[in-house]
């Protein structure tokens, strides 16, 4: 079986990605590994940014994303900067709330977004293979739900409908969720590599 480090320090993180690929032997990277800073442009370059810093530090392939949502009311933000669209140590619940407050008023047929995972795994030669996935969506009025993190309650995807994220099961969101076709996909590719 081949080994990747993970090259994120967000548990969130490493437990959805850890319960989807599972052809691989995935470990986490150190708990003192500094986290470099995402720099990039879009997302491939954001997770480029993460697993090379492992690759470069620790001589082992990695495994990075980058996620961002994609709000079609707000020009796509906050897309590459989702995890600091309320400031550089901004929570979980800041982000959502500066999402909620910066459509105030927006009507629910015009809250259209979508989420986007880059999925890359970096080798220490310097190939790298690349997935993507994506899941279109819309954006509440509040906050629904206890599960998930980040932005899940209060994105609703149109398919199955009605629910947030944070409204479903770990299972049911991984199955459609931008983060489980993204890694899916990625997971298929190395299988071929």
């Amino acid at each position: 079986m081949r080994i990747f480090v993970l090259a994120t320090g967000n548990l969130d993180k490493v437990m959805e990605i850890a319960s989807i690929i599972r052809s691989v032997d995935l470990l986490r990277r150190p708990d003192d590994f500094e986290d470099p800073e995402e720099s990039g442009e879009n997302l491939l370059e954001n997770a480029r940014i993460k697993a090379k810093a492992v690759v470069d530090d620790m001589g082992a392939a990695a495994i990075a994303d980058d996620t961002g949502l994609e709000i079609d009311a707000l020009g796509g933000a906050p897309g590459v900067n989702s995890s600091r669209f309320a400031g550089e140590s901004a929570t979980y619940f800041d982000n959502v709330q500066k999402v909620l407050d910066d459509l105030a008023g927006v009507p629910v047929e015009r809250r259209t977004a979508r989420f986007r995972t880059v999925a890359i795994a970096l080798f220490p030669d310097g190939r790298e293979i690349v997935a993507e996935g994506v899941v279109e969506g819309r954006i509440t009025v509040e906050p629904r739900g206890e599960g998930g993190f980040g932005y899940d309650p209060i994105f609703e995807p149109l398919k199955p409908g009605n629910l947030t994220f944070a409204e479903m099961g770990f299972e049911e969101k991984n199955e459609i969720s931008h983060r489980g076709i993204a890694f899916r996909k990625l997971e298929d590719l190395l299988a071929r590599d």
